[in-house]
């Protein structure tokens, strides 16, 4: 279309800065996302473990209320890196729910109507994009996951004491960072599954499947072979070992076998590097998959 009046100018108003403008997309999407009040309910729903636990924590500093339950202390589990670690797993369950829930639609939308080259013609690379895409998830699961972790950890040592902080700072350490692996995990498995399954039931299952289908036949290898390297094929396996290496309980020992001839096979677990390998050889093929999906055109054949 031809223009015959020079009238527009250049654009005077203020500028974002750069490192932020990927924030218009999680904030964009987290509105779609609260829109649903099912949604809304379960993401509450899912604060109610983080309440018993602080309940369960109170408890132990409360001599008046234990009296009213009739509970002496020493039968009440004590609170140390097993108990955090517990909680930890609780709510790791919670963001796997969580994730099947968003996760799917995020890039799925966007690639089914062509709107890649809409986003990408902007001051927006290709990692800004994806990035912005995962921090729906990453934002969401941070809150239900390692936030309220750290809170009922430093509340617990607001009613202990600091001497105890400071013999037990590292149980933060391995809550902030057994929580960031798994939700930095779900959100690559999520975003990667969006970007090559289109459809977004279709995408939910897939990623459902790829959660319990390696698990089933990571028991399967197992069960066969007398092993417990199958839980490198797993992605709760993994999850669960590194979790288990941070919090200090990690046992390589994981059980024997007795024969009839008094003959005995040790069980023993992978070791942790190689959980660490095998979750960097996912991270790889996750990032692998994003970047060959992720264009501003696609060509159709």
């Amino acid at each position: 279309m031809a223009v015959y009046e020079h009238t527009y100018k250049q654009y005077a108003g203020p500028l974002t800065p750069e490192w932020s403008r990927f924030l218009i997309i999680p904030r964009h999407a987290f509105r779609d996302v609260f829109k649903s009040k099912l949604f809304t309910a379960f993401f509450v729903l899912c604060f109610t473990p983080v309440l018993a636990e602080a309940i369960f924590i109170y408890l132990h500093h409360n001599t008046q209320a234990l009296g009213i339950l009739q509970v002496r202390i020493n039968n009440l589990i004590p609170i140390d890196a097993s108990f955090f670690e517990f909680w930890t797993h609780f709510q790791a369950a919670f963001a796997g729910l969580v994730t099947v829930l968003v996760g799917p639609p995020l890039v799925a939308r966007d690639l089914t109507n062509n709107g890649l080259p809409l986003y990408l013609c902007r001051p927006f690379s290709r990692a800004e994009y994806v990035f912005g895409k995962m921090c729906v998830v990453l934002i969401l699961l941070s809150a239900i996951t390692w936030v309220p972790g750290l809170l009922m950890f430093f509340f617990q040592a607001y009613l202990e004491g600091f001497n105890w902080l400071g013999s037990n700072i590292w149980i933060a350490s391995a809550i902030f960072l057994s929580s960031l692996l798994w939700i930095l995990t779900l959100a690559l498995l999520s975003q990667t599954v969006s970007a090559w399954v289109k459809w977004r039931l279709a995408a939910s299952a897939a990623l459902i499947g790829l959660y319990f289908i390696p698990a089933a036949f990571a028991e399967i290898v197992n069960a066969m072979f007398l092993t417990r390297w199958g839980h490198i094929l797993s992605i709760g396996g993994v999850r669960y070992n590194l979790t288990q290496g941070l919090f200090g309980t990690f046992v390589r020992d994981a059980g024997r076998v007795t024969w009839e001839d008094s003959s005995e096979i040790i069980l023993r677990e992978p070791a942790l590097w190689c959980s660490w390998l095998a979750l960097f050889l996912l991270c790889a093929i996750c990032l692998a998959l994003l970047s060959r999906k992720v264009k501003a055109y696609e060509i159709v054949r």
